[in-house]
């Protein structure tokens, strides 16, 4: 009989019940990720599995399973290969894939998403004041000048007043890390992704991804969209499409490089130069450790 996960997040990051089932709402991209990762070895290893046999029964391979578990994706597992460790940990459908849907959101929805669960409980808690306060009187109604002289009335308004956001800078800093070829994949340091410091800034408008990055074009592929020297920024936050321009690492090695994406199918990438003198390569899904849209280009006028 499958069995129900108990996907816990330490309380200090809340979610709603809706419906009597667990929306993650203020949850980062990363934690999500790890919650995925803990659940799965968990449950492998109450059924005294070793990795192989699990890769097996999932048919997947053990490097990238034990990538899963030891949370070094950025990118979820295909929704294929998580139905498939469903079955073979025997747990409720939908568990898994339900964690790796939530993150295939987009990040603004989830803000919003977010930002609305928190007004819903800021709503509950002065509704519980206020019928509190009614109680308090026999005739069943509220003394408006009783919970003015208290303060409520007043943190009730600071409260509401709380949920404006202020207009801050239209221009974000991301880090700028040294170059991606816009090649074949050649080895490429990113100083440990997520980036966090880097010798270098650029100014991006209305970037809502802490983990976003920027990367100097380098090599002829990507021609003619993109030129050597161009940045490139690149939100590891967005689910990547067919046909994005994305920002590839590819396993075992980590090389990365940049190219136009198309999924063959579940199990297959094509990595699409735009320069027709450039060969198209297709992966197998499970040696991408990482794809990273591009959101913006910066080029200078020639």
């Amino acid at each position: 009989m499958p069995i129900e996960l108990d996907i816990s997040i330490p309380k200090q990051y809340p979610y709603i019940k809706c419906r009597r089932e667990k929306t993650f709402t203020g949850f980062s991209r990363r934690r999500i990720m790890s919650a995925l990762a803990s659940q799965i070895r968990r449950r492998r290893t109450e059924l005294g599995w070793t990795l192989q046999q699990l890769a097996t029964a999932a048919r997947c391979t053990k490097s990238y399973l034990s990538l899963i578990e030891n949370d070094r994706l950025d990118n979820p597992p295909s929704r294929r290969l998580l139905e498939r460790l469903e079955c073979a940990l025997t747990v409720v459908p939908g568990q898994l894939v339900g964690l790796a849907d939530w993150l295939k959101t987009p990040a603004s929805v989830r803000d919003q998403v977010a930002k609305l669960a928190a007004a819903a409980e800021q709503s509950r808690t002065v509704r519980i004041e206020l019928r509190q306060a009614l109680n308090e009187r026999d005739n069943g109604t509220a003394d408006l000048d009783a919970l003015y002289r208290s303060g409520v009335l007043q943190r009730w308004v600071k409260q509401e007043q709380g949920n404006l956001e202020p207009i801050g800078s239209m221009c974000v800093q991301v880090p700028l890390i040294n170059r991606v070829a816009a090649g074949y994949p050649t080895d490429f340091t990113d100083l440990g992704y997520p980036a966090r410091v880097a010798d270098e800034q650029v100014d991006v408008p209305q970037m809502d991804d802490v983990d976003a990055f920027a990367a100097r074009v380098v090599g002829d592929s990507m021609l003619p969209s993109y030129q050597a020297g161009d940045v490139i920024v690149f939100s590891p936050s967005r689910e990547p499409t067919d046909g994005s321009d994305c920002f590839v690492r590819l396993l075992p090695d980590h090389q990365t490089t940049f190219k136009r994406v198309y999924f063959e199918d579940e199990d297959r990438v094509r990595l699409q130069p735009l320069n027709a003198a450039f060969k198209p390569q297709v992966v197998a899904r499970d040696q991408i450790a990482g794809l990273y849209p591009a959101v913006y280009r910066m080029q200078a006028l020639r």
